[in-house]
């Protein structure tokens, strides 16, 4: 089959901000004189919000906050790592200008919407997503491929014609659960077991090296 439509992760491909989920939690578990690893970020990446709270709540012993408020405190740090330096991944803004001039392009994240807009916002490149899906508005979060089908859905293309471009093990589980091509551009900090690199079509060192040959050559 032939590709007819690009889906972009957000956080680890547009965005250098998985330091910045591992920082307000790792903040937020100092807060209460308990730790967080990178095993635990590492096992929420592409999460929705129900289920990073749940697991947070229940990792941390927060039995004394509500969901909303563990939701809140790791929300407003984020807000304020993202106005105050928003590091954008190398190639970010190209791959995505190249996708939208040629393909219809979705974005699908694992964040809440009020991440998704602040990001959007602050990149400028809200106008060329036809689609943008949070895994809030699905069942569950990455590693099941609900996000991607539903992007899928509402271009109104079949998963099995989609190219989808993430960074993280859970993130390209998920493309592949939903017959997706996957690109893995997975960052240096947290990266790709030979598991899932292997399960990945192609492997890149950034998004720099992003082409419209590459695309055409996972045409079926």
């Amino acid at each position: 089959m032939p590709i007819s439509a690009i889906v972009f992760d957000m956080d680890g491909i547009l965005v250098d901000t998985e330091k910045y989920w591992q920082q307000a939690r790792i903040e937020l578990a100092r807060s209460v004189g308990q730790e967080w690893s990178l095993a635990d970020q590492m096992h929420l990446m592409g999460s929705n919000t129900t289920e990073w709270v749940t697991y947070t709540r229940a990792r941390l012993h927060l039995n004394h906050l509500t969901d909303t408020e563990v939701e809140a405190s790791v929300r407003d740090r984020l807000l304020h790592y993202y106005e105050t330096t928003l590091p954008l991944m190398p190639g970010a803004v190209e791959a995505v200008r190249l996708s939208a001039a040629h393909y219809p392009t979705a974005l699908a994240s694992g964040s809440a919407h009020w991440a998704i807009e602040a990001i959007m916002r602050l990149t400028g490149l809200g106008d060329l997503f036809q689609v943008r899906v949070s895994a809030d508005e699905v069942a569950h979060g990455k590693p099941k491929p609900d996000v991607f089908l539903e992007a899928a859905r509402r271009l109104g293309v079949d998963p099995k014609q989609m190219v989808g471009i993430e960074d993280s093990g859970n993130g390209i589980r998920a493309l592949k659960a939903a017959g997706m091509k996957a690109i893995a551009v997975p960052t240096p900090e947290i990266p790709l077991t030979a598991e899932v690199s292997a399960m990945a079509d192609v492997l890149l060192p950034s998004l720099a090296s992003y082409n419209l040959a590459l695309l055409e050559s996972l045409s079926d």
